[in-house]
């Protein structure tokens, strides 16, 4: 007895037609996620290697969502916490808008995020060089590194949440009174300020020293007794040379701060110029001396064949007046260049995304952060530029006054 198989051809066609069309979506549905996730990472890299800070992909989420999921998820993280805000589900609006500004820092609802990119200063996260000195890498901008604990820091960095300092339990300011640097004589400029005192000169991060004068016995160059204050008690003696009055604060604030917070710097510092400002009304010239944390062959110049450690000027642009501020240090760099070309690196903006963002600087239109040198200087090269800013600072301060000084 024969079976007869009989094969439906139109039938095994069209099954096979389906699979088909089912492996090909299939992979184009794999291909299309491999190529999102590929994306995502790129982008991911392309936002680690640039300057923005981790905060802005926070930023952009909080002003993705309404205030009331937000408000509902720090009650999840909070419990003290209480939300009033009504939560309202996420739509697909607000989803597209966070993925495309943690993928590319573009925010659509900001026409000129597109710009921002291309056009320093454009970019509120960014830092970016307003003023380029000669010779220097515009890729390579000002560095500043958190001190290891227990590597001549004082402490180690714990406490309240360091984004909020007006935390209340915050630990509260004390500072020491600053001390003047007496007058020296003779005077070199024929110069005086007769005992006023016009310039202030102080330290925000105190401890910062150089590897060659702890002598290759620390792995974190900060060090309590040699370290950065040398510096501003030397500018401070050769503006008083020149005629200026000046006051210096050495304070250590690892040790005048109880439970001492190094993210709490400038808040210390803050205090301190308050002060200064308080005990003499004639000041009128801040400075915030620091040392940079690049290495040598970017922080240093040869003039005359003598070794300077180089300058960078800081201008923390959340001060809503920093041009004024910008105005000053670019007197200050505009004179180095012409007397000592090379020995500035420029002005450098930053902002709160980048740093502090303010820097003290909104305290007085004549303020100014120094990075002087970096963690490979000697203390002789920084004692150098000390003497070449004093000079240049003095003149700059006389030549007011002369514009200044009334007909006789």
């Amino acid at each position: 007895m024969r079976r007869i198989m009989l094969l439906d051809v139109a039938r095994e066609s069209r099954r096979l037609r389906q699979l088909l069309v089912t492996g090909k979506t299939f992979a184009i549905l794999s291909f299309s996620s491999m190529l999102f996730f590929v994306a995502i990472g790129m982008a991911g890299m392309a936002h680690q290697r640039s300057d923005a800070a981790p905060i802005s992909s926070m930023k952009g989420f909080a002003a993705a969502v309404s205030s009331g999921l937000f408000g509902d998820m720090l009650e999840m993280e909070m419990p003290a916490f209480q939300s009033e805000t009504k939560s309202e589900p996420l739509n697909n609006k607000q989803i597209s808008s966070f993925l495309i500004r943690l993928m590319t820092d573009i925010n659509p609802s900001d026409p000129k995020s597109l710009l921002a990119g291309e056009i320093p200063g454009m970019g509120a996260s960014k830092s970016f060089l307003i003023r380029k000195g000669v010779g220097t890498d515009t890729a390579i901008g000002p560095e500043d590194n958190v001190p290891i604990p227990g590597e001549g820091d004082g402490s180690e960095v714990a406490g309240p949440d360091p984004a909020n300092p007006d935390d209340p339990t915050t630990p509260p300011v004390q500072t020491p009174e600053p001390t003047e640097t007496p007058d020296p004589e003779p005077n070199i400029g024929g110069h005086s300020t007769n005992g006023r005192k016009i310039a202030f000169i102080y330290h925000s991060h105190n401890r910062e020293s150089w590897y060659p004068e702890l002598k290759g016995t620390a792995k974190d160059p900060n060090s309590d007794t040699k370290n950065i204050t040398l510096v501003g008690k030397r500018l401070a003696s050769k503006l008083e040379e020149q005629g200026v009055g000046a006051m210096h604060s050495d304070t250590d604030y690892p040790t005048a701060i109880k439970d001492y917070r190094w993210e709490l710097s400038y808040k210390y510092s803050m205090k301190t110029v308050k002060e200064a400002m308080a005990s003499s009304k004639d000041l009128k010239f801040f400075f915030d001396i620091h040392r940079d944390s690049q290495k040598r062959k970017y922080t240093t110049v040869d003039i005359g064949g003598k070794s300077y450690a180089q300058v960078y000027f800081i201008i923390g642009h959340k001060n809503p007046d920093w041009q004024q501020n910008e105005t000053f240090a670019t007197q200050i760099h505009d004179e180095l260049e012409k007397q000592y070309p090379g020995i500035s690196r420029g002005i450098y903006g930053k902002t709160a995304a980048t740093g502090n963002g303010e820097y003290n600087q909104s305290l007085a239109e004549d303020s100014v952060l120094i990075e002087i040198g970096g963690v490979d200087n000697t203390l002789q090269e920084s004692y150098r530029t000390a003497d070449v800013l004093a000079k240049i600072i003095a003149d700059i301060y006389w030549d007011a006054e002369k514009v200044t000084a009334p007909k006789s």
